[in-house]
């Protein structure tokens, strides 16, 4: 089985580290000594550590955000050949489906999900600025196909219902499967379709709610 390239021993090394220890705490030294490379490598490869945490976080979202977008165009398409509005569930699940399966992708992954916990709830900001800039277009254009759906909703509230949404399903990404104490007769586990499809109903729900 060949080795990691230098480049990807790197990511990973800084995307374990980074999401165990935050981006603040971890420094490139600590790097480059888990990924078993020298400084310059890191300088040759990134620049920076802002810059190496801007390739963590473009390395596992932008095929992500490709995913989703294919899944909101194919709706769009759908919609505009039948001479119809867009179906707001197929444009939540453009949202939905693929971070949910994201969960189900290994280790690496995983890793990715605790630190994009880690950096949106950091208050300096410097990984969450990143993150929010690069799922901005993604988001963009999902709010303005839920308009065309929702025509009934204002802008306004239809922002906020979009941000509660994104904002649920963060806490699923985070906290599915570590509840402290559960309810008698609940059962938290569930697989990766079913959960995507009652988080998608739940906040269908309250996107199409009349205001």
């Amino acid at each position: 089985m060949s080795q990691p390239d230098t480049k990807t021993r790197i990511l990973d090394a800084a995307e374990e580290l980074f999401a165990r220890s935050g981006f603040h705490a971890t420094s490139l030294r600590m790097i480059t000594g888990h990924a078993g490379v020298n400084l310059a490598a890191v300088n040759y490869h990134f620049g920076s550590k802002e810059e190496l945490l801007e390739a963590v976080i473009e390395r596992r979202l932008a095929p992500l955000n490709r995913q989703r977008l294919a899944l909101l165009d194919s709706e769009l398409a759908l919609a505009r050949r039948a001479g119809r509005r867009p179906d707001p569930r197929e444009l939540m699940r453009a949202l939905i489906e693929p971070t949910i399966r994201l969960r189900d992708q290994g280790a690496g992954p995983e890793r990715f999900i605790t630190l994009v916990g880690r950096i949106l709830a950091d208050p300096e900001g410097v990984g969450r600025d990143i993150f929010l800039c690069q799922m901005g277009p993604f988001i963009s254009r999902l709010f303005e196909a839920l308009h065309q759906a929702l025509p009934q909703v204002s802008r306004t509230l239809l922002f906020w219902r979009l941000h509660f949404a994104i904002g649920s399903l963060s806490h699923v990404m985070r906290c599915h499967d570590r509840h402290i104490q559960l309810p008698a007769g609940v059962e938290a586990r569930l697989d990766t379709a079913r959960l995507a499809e009652v988080l998608l109903a739940y906040t269908l729900a309250g996107m199409e709610v009349p205001e």
